[in-house]
Formats: C-alpha cells, structure tokens, sequence
C-alpha cells in the first residue's frame, strides 16, 4: 500500500509513543468489538444478499475490509483499508479500493456507524463487493455493535484536529472543513421537489441525541429516477423497505417520514461516514451546501494535501467546552 502523510505520521507517532504506552495509564484508549459479529441484507446497488462479519481488531488496525468471495487469492489482493486515499467511485455511494482494483461500495452508512460509536479498529469480512444496506440508514449497525458493546486497547486515541479553513467548490456545490472544538456538521440541501425543498440543519457530533437524531436518518431517491438507475446497473436492490422513495408531491413508504426533513439528516449521516475515511475523528466543524459523496472525498484529500492545515492530536480525559474531549498535540519527531 502506498504512504500519505498521514501515514507517515502515524507511523511516527506510534514508534514515539510505543514505550510510553507500556508504562502510563491510557486516559482515552483506543476501542475495538468486543466479539465478533455477523449481519446479512440486501445490497443497495448490487441487488444481492450480503453477509458481513465484524471481527474484533489490535491498536492501529484501524478499518479494514476483506473481500471473502475472491477465493484463495492473497490479501493485496482481498483487502482495503477504509480509507480516505482508497475511494475510487462516489456514483451515488462511497466506494474504496485497494491498489490492485478490488473494490467494495455503499460503505458510507456503516462508517458512519463505527464513527459514532467510536470504534477505532475492526476487520469486516464481506462475501460480496458491497455492504448491505439494511434499513437504509446506520440505525441497524449501531443497535448491533451497541449489543456486544466494545473492548478498550492499551494505546490512546488520536484526532485530526483542524487547524485552518480548507474549501472546495463545484458551482453551487460547497463543502469545507474549518476549526473548532469538538465536532459540529452543518448541511443545506435544496432540491427542486415539494417534499424535499430547502432544508438546513446543524448537528452536534458529540451529542448524545446524535446517533438516534442523525443516523436513524434513511437513504431516498425519486421515483422518476428509478429506470435510468436500473440501467445504469444502481440500485438494483433498492426497495420502500430500505429507502424513502418520493413522487412528485408523495412519499410512497406507507409508514412516511421519520423526521420532517429526514433528507438532510441523511445527507449529515453520509458526511460522517466519508468523512470517518480520515482514519482518525476530526475536531473541527463541516459545512455542506448541496454536498454529496465526492465533495466529501475531495475535502478531506485537500485537507491532507496541505500539512500546514491539520495537526495529529492525543485525546484526553479533561473537558473542552461541551465536548467532553481534551485534545493534546503530540510532537511529530
């Protein structure tokens, strides 16, 4: 696998710290499942059953996927690190990939989950080349792993805290990542549909109403775009049980909306998910205005591609603000 910065950082950190950890109490360790774990659905976009395979992981694994369906073939070939560098297509999900092309999609919303949860490090082991989509939004990931509850490691947690604005743009689509304590998203959408419509929402990582407030929000499209998908090869298994789907002036599910702009809660679940590909929680603040999947990846690689915009920080037990965090910078020599 090819080194970022972030790589080589870590890198460091690690073999600076690697005695210390030894001999010092870990105030904010690193997590990992505390048994494994197995879930089967639908795939989104492929249309086939999935079954996925969560298995505990050591300190500075991080999240990596294993294709369990290519046979024999050896890892460089079956895995893939979740990360930010390895997403190789944003059509209307995540993707990643490892260096020789394996891939595996739809990986935003069990992301999402894993960040909010605060699982550091875990091996997913997938029979197929997507992850299933379950209800559509994190709800089921979450109540999951909340059941076996997580196993703290014997290393600290680290973030990249955010040390100056970074901004991309694309006509009237924005995405940027600023400074801050704690966590914050803040997503606009607007969409030329009476449902839909204008929505804003601002949303605190940290909170605790934020995994039943945020990522009980489901995935959705419109009715009219169903056919060019389906011969596109997407959303094959697309179905009123695991997306809103809205005609016109409708929302066709029997059971409606969760929330009145359900749309732009999911919108801010995606964003947590391409964004927990950082491979290390970010303190700061993210803006979205008309923002999908790949102005989520183009953030985050302009953020890494300047050195002078983020630091590697130590997380501590001693409150900041709110949040709850305290975040110590950690020499990189």
């Amino acid at each position: 696998m090819r080194k970022t910065e972030f790589d080589t950082v870590m890198l460091e950190e690690a073999r600076a710290h690697r005695r210390e950890r030894q001999s010092r109490h870990v105030v904010c360790p690193q997590t990992t499942l505390s048994a494994p774990v197995v879930l089967e659905g639908v795939g989104l976009h492929t249309g086939r059953m999935i079954r996925m395979d969560l298995h505990p992981a050591g300190a500075g694994f991080g999240i990596v996927f294993r294709r369990t369906d290519l046979g024999n073939a050896g890892a460089e070939v079956t895995d893939i690190p979740a990360r930010y560098d390895h997403v190789g297509d944003t059509t209307l999900s995540t993707a990643i990939r490892n260096d020789v092309g394996t891939s595996i999609s739809t990986v935003e919303h069990l992301m999402a989950a894993l960040s909010a949860l605060r699982v550091d490090n875990a091996f997913i082991e997938v029979n197929g080349p997507e992850i299933p989509v379950m209800d559509g939004s994190s709800k089921e990931f979450i109540e999951t792993i909340e059941a076996i509850g997580l196993k703290t490691l014997n290393a600290p947690r680290r973030a990249v805290r955010i040390l100056k604005p970074v901004v991309v743009e694309d006509g009237l689509k924005r995405a940027a990542l600023l400074p801050g304590e704690g966590f914050r998203l803040a997503f606009e959408i607007d969409f030329d549909n009476q449902v839909i419509g204008h929505q804003v929402i601002e949303a605190d990582f940290n909170d605790p109403s934020f995994n039943d407030d945020i990522l009980n929000a489901r995935t959705f499209g419109m009715l009219k775009d169903v056919e060019a998908m389906w011969s596109a090869g997407l959303g094959l298994g697309g179905s009123l049980e695991n997306t809103i789907v809205v005609d016109g002036d409708r929302v066709l599910n029997d059971e409606g909306l969760r929330f009145d702009d359900e749309f732009v809660r999911h919108k801010v679940l995606d964003a947590v998910g391409d964004l927990a590909l950082a491979g290390a929680p970010l303190i700061g603040r993210y803006e979205g205005v008309r923002a999908g999947h790949a102005m989520n990846n183009r953030v985050l690689r302009a953020l890494f591609a300047d050195r002078s915009a983020w630091e590697l920080v130590e997380l501590g037990a001693a409150p900041v603000a709110a949040e709850g965090l305290r975040a110590m910078a950690v020499p990189a020599e």
